[in-house]
C-alpha cells in the first residue's frame, strides 16, 4: 500500500497495520449480484412468473455484462498502452519532478488496472451464472430465438397476480389500467395471435 501524503504519520502507520486486512477486502468485496439476487431480486415468480420470462431476462442480463466487459477490455488495452509510454519516459527523464510526477501516473494507472481486473474476473463469474440461469430456464415450452413467443402468457399471469392484489382504495385508473390488458390476454384466439407475432408476407 502506498503512504497516503493527506494522512499524519501516525494514522499512515494504522493503515500499513491494516494492509492484509484491507487487501483480504478488495479482493472478496461483492462486485456484482449473487447466485441468490440473481433468483431472488430479479428472476422472482412476481416480476417473471413464466420459465419463457426468465430465460429472456437472463438473456438481457447477460448481454449487458458481456457488453460492459467489452469497454472494458478497450479501456483496459489503452491503459496498459498509457503505463508502457510513461515507463519509458520515467527511464529517460532527468528532472525529479517530472520523474516523481511520472511515478504518480504510474501507480495511479497500476491500481486502476487492477481494480478493472477485479470487476472484469466478476463480470465473469455473473456471466457463467446467467448462462446456467439461461439452461435452466429452457424447458421446451417456448421459442428461444423470438422473445415475442413467451410474452402473452407472461402478461397473463403478470396481470393476475396484479388483479388479485388490487384493493377497493386502488384509483380507477390503475384498475383499468391492469383489467383492460388482462381481458385481451384472456381472450384465447387473441392470446394466440400474439404469440404468432407479426408475419412476414
Amino acid at each position: 500500500m502506498n503512504n497516503f501524503p493527506m494522512l499524519p504519520q501516525q494514522q499512515n502507520e494504522y493503515l500499513n497495520k491494516l494492509r492484509e486486512e484491507l487487501s483480504d477486502n478488495k479482493h472478496k468485496v461483492q462486485v456484482f449480484r449473487t447466485w441468490t439476487e440473481m433468483n431472488v431480486s430479479i428472476l422472482n415468480n412476481a416480476k417473471f412468473p413464466t420459465n419463457g420470462a426468465k430465460y429472456w431476462q437472463s438473456v438481457r442480463e447477460m448481454d449487458v455484462m458481456h457488453r460492459e466487459l467489452m469497454k472494458m477490455s478497450f479501456e483496459y488495452r489503452k491503459e496498459s498502452i498509457q503505463l508502457e509510454r510513461l515507463k519509458k519516459q520515467l527511464e529517460v527523464t532527468e528532472n525529479e519532478l517530472d520523474k516523481a510526477e511520472i511515478q504518480v501516473d504510474i501507480d495511479k494507472l497500476l491500481w486502476i488496472k487492477e481494480e478493472a481486473e477485479i470487476v472484469a474476473k466478476d463480470r465473469v463469474r455473473e456471466l457463467e451464472h446467467w448462462s446456467l440461469l439461461k439452461k435452466k430456464y429452457d424447458d421446451g415450452t417456448f421459442d428461444t430465438k423470438d422473445v415475442n413467443d413467451h410474452q402473452p402468457e407472461t402478461f397473463l399471469k403478470q396481470l393476475e397476480n396484479k388483479a388479485r392484489i388490487l384493493k377497493t382504495t386502488v384509483r380507477e385508473g390503475q384498475i383499468l389500467d391492469t383489467m383492460a390488458p388482462l381481458e385481451i390476454l384472456k381472450d384465447t384466439e387473441r392470446r394466440k395471435i400474439l404469440m404468432n407475432g407479426i408475419k412476414k408476407p
